[in-house]
């Protein structure tokens, strides 16, 4: 089957994506939102990579090195073998931050006997829009473009230059390396710079990765999504992107195909929830100030989603020479959902300000101004809770009163209300307390829908949609309560097909979705947990697991009859709320085993 077969590099400031044979087939330089060096992801034919070409007698892996980001393709023929190592290098520096350059290193490692290979080394500089050309200069081979705008990469190797840009064959006799960069080099790499990197970017890993808590069920799934979460986090601001692609279909040959190089508001706090509830402070504390940084004005309304370096217009375009995945055009850069209103993403926000502030609470620096963007999240819910709006799933045509929208800014007020308390603001909490009372009943009234017994998509709506299974966790119902076990069951009815769950059946803008959202599956497994079916949510947990690609990794979308990965990749939705459901079957394993030990 052809499945988004990649593996993911990074070093926090960009990505590249490798396939299962070791091209890479997508990769932005210098930053995740830069335009395309490779993109052959999205159109096979001019959007250019960088593979390593063996004729068909070798057998092809591909494996993480345990808890690390660095991906091995290993190489066999009889005798002959070696071993791709892929990474972009990440380390401490001697002034306590992070050295993270823009460039990738290919480390080639001999294992047996004379392998050989060909370089098919093709940049395709600015997403291929003009004439690529490659210089072989003295110590690098030179890459450059001047028709759209002008950019050059810098390739350095310790094999011989002509070989690599002819695509002659190479035989390894040592190991060898290629170090691709956006900017020229200073000191000229080695090939012992080259394996020092490698040592130091694991060494960085393996420190990383061992924050993580160990877990007694699903521990290699949960490490392989926080580090996949990690790849998705951009130190320089702290923003996290929804995913490292663009334009990936959610339906092969539809239209829906969007830019996921952003920050949405809701997806990275959601990320930056579970990461920091596996201990890794720093990402929720850089998370914390790039949300700082972007609320200047009290009254100003948050946008849903903010660029990378906090743009705030994200004009979106088509890129029409590119022929798109699998010819799903068309390529788009830019995100025109900016402009949107949601208005949950107050209530996630306030959320994971409410969950850091407990945390931290001793050693929160900037607790003033999150105590000054708590009121401000207040006034605005005060002032606009009432209102229609596009809702989680963007829908791009009219506003609707969306439950889920309704419920989110409910959870704003009640955060808000939670950390008055642990900051001792009591005159704020009375002040709250009404406002709180009034969003829940407002809920209570409109959103439950008495002939479907279950809390639909909307206000007077027959449609179920899988984001009103979010009630529990947000903590606006309890998980026993008769509502809301008839609810799991009605979405279970209308929308799960094949143990898979759409987000909703209803149209949209662009008809009926058709394929499965992969987070709402995950959303399903964990509400089936909570009302007690724990049996059934395993059972189906297990088999979401194996439709991940050979290396675990997720997408945005599983197609509902063959399984195949589709939409934007990897997913930081997916895999976060694939750690929270493996986080719950792993807790009541080791509950029973504490019960087991007491002798009950």
């Amino acid at each position: 089957m052809n499945n988004l077969d990649y593996g993911i590099i990074g070093n926090c400031r960009s990505a590249a994506l490798i396939s299962k044979n070791g091209s890479i087939d997508w990769c932005c330089l210098p930053e995740f939102d830069s335009s395309s060096v490779f993109a052959k992801l999205l159109d096979d034919e001019i959007g250019g990579s960088f593979g390593i070409d063996v004729d068909d007698s070798y057998e092809i892996q591909q494996a993480y090195d345990a808890e690390t980001a660095i991906l091995i393709t290993s190489f066999t023929s009889g005798q002959n073998s070696f071993e791709l190592h892929d990474f972009m290098p990440r380390y401490q520096n001697n002034e306590g931050g992070h050295f993270s350059p823009p460039e990738l290193v290919r480390y080639l490692k001999l294992v047996s006997g004379k392998p050989s290979f060909k370089v098919l080394y093709n940049p395709k500089l600015e997403y291929a829009q003009g004439k690529t050309t490659s210089f072989i200069k003295k110590d690098f081979i030179a890459s450059l473009t001047h028709e759209v705008k002008f950019d050059t990469v810098f390739l350095y190797t310790s094999f011989d230059k002509e070989c690599v840009v002819q695509g002659n064959e190479i035989t390894l006799t040592e190991d060898g390396f290629f170090l691709l960069t956006y900017n020229e080099k200073i000191f000229l790499p080695t090939i012992k710079n080259a394996f020092m990197d490698l040592e130091r970017t694991r060494i960085y890993w393996l420190n990383w990765s061992q924050k993580t808590p160990t877990y007694k069920k699903f521990d290699a799934q949960i490490k392989r999504s926080a580090i996949t979460l990690k790849l998705l986090s951009y130190d320089k601001t702290g923003a996290v992107l929804a995913a490292a692609t663009t334009s990936l279909p959610e339906t092969i040959g539809e239209v829906r195909n969007w830019d996921y190089r952003f920050c949405w508001i809701r997806d990275a706090s959601m990320v930056i929830k579970v990461v920091s509830e596996l201990g890794h402070k720093n990402v929720a504390k850089r998370y914390l100030q790039f949300i700082i940084d972007l609320i200047p004005d009290k009254d100003e309304k948050l946008q849903i989603m903010y660029g990378i370096n906090r743009e705030k217009k994200l004009t979106e375009m088509t890129l029409d020479h590119l022929s798109g995945y699998k010819g799903s055009k068309p390529v788009r850069i830019g995100n025109a959902a900016y402009e949107q209103v949601q208005n949950d993403i107050y209530g996630i926000l306030m959320d994971v300000i409410y969950e850091l502030i407990k945390q931290f609470k001793t050693e929160i620096q900037n607790g003033e101004e999150l105590w000054g963007i708590t009121k401000g999240i207040v006034w605005i819910v005060e002032k606009h809770w009432q209102e229609a709006d596009k809702g989680i799933w963007e829908f791009r045509s009219e506003d609707k009163h969306f439950t889920f929208s309704k419920v989110l800014c409910w959870t704003a007020i009640d955060r808000a209300i939670k950390v008055a308390e642990l900051l001792n603001k009591q005159h704020k909490i009375e002040k709250w307390k009404p406002l709180e009372e009034q969003i829940r009943k407002d809920i209570m009234d409109k959103a439950w829908n008495q002939n479907k017994q279950a809390f639909t998509q909307s206000y007077g709506s027959e449609h179920m949609d899988a984001s009103v299974l979010l009630m529990e966790s947000y903590g606006f119902i309890d998980a026993k309560d008769p509502k809301y076990v008839s609810t799991v069951k009605a979405v279970e009815k209308d929308l799960c097909n094949e143990g898979l769950l759409y987000r909703y059946k209803n149209d949209d803008d662009f008809g009926a979705p058709s394929s499965s959202f992969t987070i709402c599956t995950f959303w399903f497994i964990n509400s089936l947990f909570k009302i007690g079916e724990e049996e059934k949510a395993l059972k189906q947990f297990e088999q979401l697991l194996s439709y991940s690609n050979h290396l675990g990794l997720f997408s945005e979308d599983i197609d509902f009859k063959t399984k195949r990965l589709l939409g934007n990749f990897p997913q930081a939705y997916s895999h976060l709320a694939l750690i929270e459901c493996a986080i719950n079957f792993s807790n009541k394993e080791s509950e029973e085993h504490i019960l087991e030990s007491m002798g009950h």
